[in-house]
């Protein structure tokens, strides 16, 4: 996916600064998709060279005036046109993986010690998605359009934070077994 696309898409809920987008990228679609706010004023400059977006200035008191986005007609169309679009299924592409692949070259515990940090920053990120889905999520069944849409994605997020740490937490159990039986030899 390129970063048009995910700018389109909030663009699309919502028009706003490039400051606003980047915020946006921070609490919610960084979950899936991260930017810098360096790589979103440069994209949002290239999109209204397309004709993807327009923008407003808005003038403001004591400060420079505030550039607003919002999504134009031939942006919708791309929007639309990249949507149908097929795309290819996801590779599990992780440093961790290829570091539990390659255990017996180096220092178990302190691999464990990775592991063990790394399930915890997935456990992190499953609470922060779970706490977001009962904020903004109460009742799952009443949901449709757009709404229905930001859910199944946060569902998403939170299926695969729990398959990691739960891949986590086999990796620890299994690097322990695997320590006690190198310790019985």
């Amino acid at each position: 996916m390129a970063l048009e696309h995910a700018i389109l898409v909030s663009l699309d809920e919502r028009s706003g600064s490039g400051y606003e987008l980047a915020r946006r990228f921070d609490r919610s679609i960084g979950f899936f998709w991260a930017a810098t706010h360096q790589q979103i004023y440069r994209t949002l400059k290239r999109m209204v060279e397309l004709g993807w977006v327009s923008v407003d200035e808005v003038a403001q008191d004591g400060r420079p005036d505030k550039k607003v986005y919002d999504i134009t007609p031939a942006g919708h169309e791309e929007l639309r046109r990249w949507v149908a679009e097929p795309s290819e299924p996801e590779t599990f592409r992780h440093d961790l993986s290829v570091k539990v692949r390659g255990a017996s070259l180096g220092d178990a515990a302190v691999l464990a010690d990775e592991v063990a940090r790394h399930r915890d920053l997935h456990g992190e990120r499953l609470d922060a998605y779970r706490a977001v889905e009962k904020k903004d999520f109460p009742d799952p069944s009443a949901l449709s359009g757009r709404q229905l849409h930001q859910y199944l994605v946060l569902r998403g997020g939170v299926r695969a934070e729990q398959a990691l740490v739960e891949w986590c937490d086999e990796v620890l159990a299994a690097l322990r077994q695997d320590d006690s039986r190198e310790d019985r030899r």
